[in-house]
């Protein structure tokens, strides 16, 4: 038995991995429509050996249409995210818009995958944000042995994450700096990426966090556990596609290092790559393309009475977006849809 999916935002980057990652995962698709805005309209996107023709999603009718996968900016969401829930087709959202909404699932398959039922509310479900996706899938496992109280994460997030036009700034400046008369100026970011760190992701809020910090709080809560407190300082790093995260976990009771190695390579949805000398840990480079969340430099925190620090990677077009949706829509398939 197929099904009808539409991906709305197809010539993104973001839909264009939602895509691929169908074709790669055998979705059972019956019918396939990429969407996009009118100044896209007709331009060619891949589907496994196939070429789809974008369609108009203003336009668009999603009467009939089962799912529809989201990959468009908050603003273009709030406008017809309501109208394909309402014509019966249901939404899963890459945009931040419904995240918070305590009426709307917010999922990570490996976590939470039980949420999945309270997406007939609104007919909506929402995807977390690129770095949380990562985060928690490596957190569960070990809040499910010893109880999580705290976390404390860095994150060195890759370029991908902001979109074409900041790849596009990356490859320009890098180029530029060795190029006298080719200098490209910051426009994207409000500083130079190339060969440099912004320690500025998102908005500022009024206690001096920026917004993608306060996602990864809020995130982890509704996702993995409200009582678990978050710190999170969120940096843009010259890399184009892979987020990594330094994260520092307080646990309730003691957790051996070599426990929570064991714990994390039997979880689902990641991979342990942990040898103690050079080279024995994964790196964005490595990660790209790959569906893993890998978890490196395991290690115990002697600090603190009951810590332990570890190294989280991943491909954040992938895990932290695309793949995050697909397995989202399988999960919807398997226990909600299969049984209508």
């Amino acid at each position: 038995m197929g099904y009808k999916v539409a991906v709305v935002g197809a010539t993104g980057n973001v839909g264009r991995e939602m895509l691929n990652i169908l074709a790669e995962r055998q979705f059972p698709v019956d019918k396939i429509a990429a969407l996009a805005s009118r100044r896209s309209l007709g331009t060619e996107v891949s589907f496994g050996d196939k070429t789809l023709k974008t369609q108009d999603l203003e336009n668009f009718d999603f009467t009939g249409w089962d799912i529809a996968l989201f990959a468009i900016g908050s603003d273009a969401t709030k406008i017809y995210a309501p109208k394909a829930a309402a014509s019966g087709c249901v939404v899963i959202d890459n945009s931040s818009l419904y995240r918070y909404d305590p009426q709307i699932p917010l999922i990570v398959p490996e976590v939470n995958a039980d949420a999945i039922m309270g997406y007939s509310k609104k007919n909506i479900i929402a995807n977390p944000n690129c770095s949380t996706a990562q985060m928690v899938v490596a957190l569960k496992p070990l809040h499910d042995r010893a109880k999580i109280k705290r976390v404390v994460v860095s994150t060195y997030q890759s370029v991908s994450g902001t979109g074409k036009d900041a790849i596009d700034e990356l490859w320009d400046q890098t180029k530029g700096m060795y190029v006298p008369g080719q200098e490209v100026a910051p426009s994207v970011y409000p500083k130079q990426i190339a060969f440099n760190v912004i320690p500025h992701i998102d908005v500022f809020l009024d206690d001096g966090s920026t917004k993608e910090e306060w996602k990864m709080v809020a995130e982890t809560k509704k996702i993995v556990d409200p009582s678990i407190k978050v710190t999170a300082t969120c940096v843009r790093v010259p890399v184009f596609v892979g987020h990594s995260e330094a994260i520092n976990i307080e646990f309730e009771e003691f957790l051996d290092e070599d426990e929570a190695r064991d714990i994390l390579r039997e979880a689902p949805g990641i991979m342990v790559v942990d040898k103690r000398e050079p080279g024995g840990y994964i790196t964005p480079v490595e990660c790209v393309g790959d569906y893993a969340t890998y978890i490196s430099r395991i290690r115990q925190d002697s600090t603190i009475e009951n810590g332990i620090n570890l190294w989280c990677v991943s491909d954040n077009l992938r895990k932290g977006a695309a793949l995050n949706a697909v397995q989202i829509a399988e999960v919807l398939v398997n226990r909600v849809l299969s049984k209508r």
